[in-house]
């Protein structure tokens, strides 16, 4: 099941890696940066969604809450720290939670991302209220953590307001 997913595949173009030439290697990861924005176009309608959705929130006093595991989460904690210099909003206002704790930003913590009962109880301990919005933060789009912290949100407070990416 995990090696259908194209997390987990082997980029051919990579397996020789540590026979290119640095120059080789650069074309290759030029090559696959190319790629994002046709991906970005191909989900317009999605990121729009999601936009509005943490606008409303914003509007009713709510926050954007990160949650992910991994490289995925340490994107959603950096993200998070950076609206507040970017952007002048409250450190309160948007919040990245990742599997392990803030010792998992720099060390992993084996077996986090397996339990959907931390995602819950991350949520849970930052208070999650009906005008928050959670965004799920997973590659593989299977992750427990963030599936269970989803599927919280969704249950008991946010109906329309929780998105995985």
């Amino acid at each position: 099941m995990l090696e259908n997913l194209s997390t987990e595949k082997r980029n051919e173009k990579t397996t020789s890696l540590d026979m290119l030439s640095v120059k080789e290697v650069l074309q290759i990861m030029n090559e696959e940066d190319a790629k994002v924005p046709m991906v970005i176009a191909a989900n317009l309608a999605s990121i729009e969604s999601v936009i509005k959705g943490v606008i409303e929130s914003f509007q009713k006093g709510g926050r954007l809450i990160y949650i992910g595991a991994g490289t995925s989460g340490r994107l959603g904690v950096l993200d998070a720290a950076e609206c507040v210099p970017t952007f002048g909003v409250p450190a309160t206002m948007v919040v990245g939670l990742i599997a392990g704790g803030e010792k998992a930003f720099l060390q992993a913590v084996e077996g986090a991302e397996d339990s959907s009962i931390l995602g819950k109880e991350d949520l849970q301990r930052i208070s999650l209220t009906a005008n928050d919005y959670v965004l799920g933060i997973a590659a593989s789009g299977r992750t427990p953590y963030v599936i269970g912290a989803l599927d919280y949100a969704k249950k008991n407070w946010l109906e329309n307001r929780s998105f995985v990416m």
